[in-house]
């Protein structure tokens, strides 16, 4: 792992790097997908910006609020810290910042859903790389598997091996991003989101078990509490509207 680089005066956060390329590779496929849905590509960085924005509010106030009784004392210090982002907060004030930019620019339909979900899972896998390179604390337990590894360098250290589970996660997430891709033009009017809630909430949920996260419910860590809903969502969608039922390209149906 490397959590740092260190170019002269200048020290780097790998996690950072991740999470930068994470939102270019993201704007990629925004840009992609504008153009083939003949929309102004100028919208990809009013989009990309205000999901940034977005989610980094939500990922931080999921973070102190999760974790009040560690950071009440240093509130201010812990608003500002260079660490504690909660991915399911993104998620939330991602999209509260994606559906307010689509709502000023009138395009608040199915369409954004579909288009936003793909990207939302690659970034999502690379944003597990940095969490490898950097060792924060998002692996598993410890395990005697050959591939268990430690993480001794790491920014939340542990000696033990363990369930490298951000591996786990760039890959799993990394494939589905891939099958949500494939499928962008032949699941659409929320089909292609709901499928989408459905994977990654299913990923999520399993990947938990091997996680050092505590149970708060039922057994279930909060992300699992979290993930079972939006794969009953997902499902739901799905059921409802009807996975093989569209083929037409996707034109922007009012939500």
């Amino acid at each position: 792992m490397l959590p740092e680089i260190h170019l002269g005066p200048l020290t780097i956060q790998t996690f950072g790097i991740c999470f930068a390329v994470g939102f270019l590779a993201a704007a990629g496929i925004i840009a992609r997908r504008f153009r083939e849905l003949g929309e102004p590509v100028d919208w990809t960085w009013e989009l990309t910006f205000s999901t940034m924005i977005g989610g980094l509010v939500g990922a931080r106030l999921d973070y102190l609020i999760e974790n009040w009784s560690k950071v009440h004392e240093h509130l201010l210090k812990n608003v500002f810290s260079g660490s504690g982002l909660i991915w399911y907060g993104g998620v939330i004030g991602g999209a509260l910042g994606a559906v307010l930019w689509a709502w000023r620019r009138g395009w608040l339909s199915w369409a954004l859903a579909d288009m936003t979900c793909i990207p939302l899972a690659l970034g999502y896998a690379i944003g597990r790389c940095g969490c490898q390179l950097s060792g924060d604390g998002d692996y598993g337990k410890a395990s005697s598997l050959p591939w268990a590894m430690a993480y001794p360098k790491g920014t939340v250290p542990t000696t033990v091996k363990v369930q490298p589970t951000p591996v786990y996660e760039t890959l799993t997430v990394g494939i589905i991003a891939l099958i949500l891709w494939q499928f962008r033009d032949r699941l659409t009017g929320g089909r292609l989101f709901a499928l989408y809630l459905v994977l990654t909430g299913t990923e999520r949920l399993l990947v938990e078990f091997i996680r050092r996260n505590p149970e708060h419910f039922a057994g279930l860590t909060i992300p699992q509490l979290i993930s079972v809903p939006m794969i009953a969502v997902g499902l739901l969608a799905l059921a409802v509207l009807g996975i093989g039922s569209s083929t037409a390209r996707p034109t922007g149906s009012p939500l």
